[in-house]
């Protein structure tokens, strides 16, 4: 469960954010959608613990994260939080397979071969396992990033625009796994997004 109250945090003076309550419990999926400029990546920053508010308070499996230290925050964060970010961050020098096992070594897990397996044939990606990331389009790189937040099942799955390079089959696709994944290890999904295409596949939303 991932829950914001209160939540504000400034970049500048004429650049600030006040944000709107959030709670998403073990299992439930949460959908929020605003414009660009509207700090919907900042939000998502926020709850994945990378950013510190001004005010307000995260909490992360009943765990306030208001007076945790960086190493406890890292913590926190490995142990409960899978992340897909908009831009993909993978190493150059690995494969597609070897990043997304990167996870499980960053979790202190043993490497789940078989698991990144089924998620790449799930996300119609597994013919690229052993290329390098560069070699990939935006959009199957993004369904990477994806099979790599999903690796060591986390409590909490962020999702920072997952569908914005994606045709509206693979939409559909990505969408439909993230929903099934969360609900199958009851995790929560927390989907920040400016496509409207998921307006009708999420009925709890929030709008920034």
């Amino acid at each position: 469960m991932i829950t914001g109250t209160n939540l504000r945090f400034a970049y500048s003076a004429q650049k600030k954010f006040n944000f709107p309550d959030i709670k998403c419990k073990n299992g439930e999926t949460l959908l929020i959608l605003g414009q660009s400029g509207k700090g919907k990546t900042t939000l998502l920053h926020l709850l994945a613990l990378l950013l510190k508010p001004d005010s307000g308070e995260i909490m992360i499996a009943g765990t306030s994260a208001n007076n945790l230290s960086s190493s406890q925050l890292a913590q926190v964060r490995a142990k409960n939080i899978g992340i897909i970010y908009q831009r993909p961050h993978f190493v150059s020098s690995l494969s597609v397979l070897d990043n997304i096992l990167l996870s499980n070594y960053l979790g202190d897990k043993k490497p789940d071969k078989a698991k990144a397996t089924a998620l790449a044939e799930q996300l119609g990606f597994a013919d690229h396992l052993s290329k390098k990331p560069s070699r990939l389009s935006q959009g199957e790189q993004q369904r990477v990033s994806i099979a790599r937040a999903l690796m060591n099942n986390p409590n909490i799955i962020l999702a920072d625009e997952p569908t914005s390079n994606l045709d509206d089959n693979n939409c559909q696709r990505v969408i439909e796994l993230l929903k099934t994944q969360s609900a199958s290890i009851g995790a929560s999904l927390v989907v920040v997004t400016h496509d409207q295409r998921l307006k009708d596949v999420f009925s709890n939303q929030v709008f920034l």
